[in-house]
C-alpha cells in the first residue's frame, strides 16, 4: 500500500534562523516557525488562539538561502516532510522529537527584512524548489545585472518569464 509523508507550514519565524555546515561543507539551517489556529469557544463564546511550534530543518542550497534571506517575524511557506528522531537527554532519558525536513520554501509577506530593502515596495519574497527545474533563488537587488540591452525577438517563448509578474 503507497502511503504519504507530506507537510505544509505557513506561518511566521519566531527567532533568526541558526545556520551551521557539516563536515562535508553542507549547509543545515533550522528555523522555529509557529501557527496560530482561531476558534470561537463554544461554551463561552469568546475567540481564543492556539500556537504550535514547529522545527523545521533545511539542507545545503536550500539551508544557505533560508539562512541569508529569512529573519526573525518573516512569514514562509514551507513544504516536506516529517522525521522522528530519538536522543537522550542529559538525565539519561530516551526521548524522541519530530521535526520537519524542507523540501521547498517559499518567502512570504513585504521583502523588507529579508536581505534587502523592497524595490517595487510590495508583496511576495522569493522562493526556492530544488525539485521544480525552472525555480531560481530570490536575489538581492545588488545581485541581478544592470540594465539588460534590448534583445532580438525571439520565435518561442523561452525569454518571456522577465514579463511574469510573479
Amino acid at each position: 500500500m503507497a502511503s504519504v509523508n507530506k507537510v505544509i507550514i505557513v506561518g511566521n519565524l519566531g527567532a533568526d534562523p541558526e545556520t551551521r555546515y557539516l563536515p562535508s561543507g553542507d549547509a543545515v539551517t533550522s528555523i522555529r516557525v509557529a501557527t496560530t489556529d482561531r476558534y470561537k469557544d463554544k461554551q463561552s463564546g469568546e475567540m481564543k488562539e492556539a500556537t504550535e511550534w514547529h522545527s523545521i530543518s533545511f539542507f545545503a542550497k536550500l539551508a544557505e538561502i533560508a539562512g541569508q534571506y529569512l529573519r526573525k517575524g518573516s512569514q514562509v511557506y514551507v513544504e516536506g516532510s516529517l522525521r522522528t528522531r530519538k536522543y537522550t537527554d542529559k538525565n539519561g532519558v530516551e526521548k524522541y522529537a519530530t521535526d520537519i525536513r524542507a523540501d521547498s520554501m517559499q518567502m512570504l509577506g513585504s521583502r523588507q527584512g529579508m536581505g534587502g530593502p523592497s524595490e517595487d515596495g510590495g508583496g511576495g519574497g522569493g522562493g526556492y524548489a530544488p525539485r521544480q527545474a525552472p525555480a531560481r533563488p530570490a536575489a538581492a537587488p545588488a545581485q541581478r545585472p544592470a540594465a539588460a540591452a534590448p534583445r532580438p525577438a525571439a520565435s518561442s517563448f523561452d525569454d518571456m518569464d522577465d514579463d511574469i509578474p510573479f
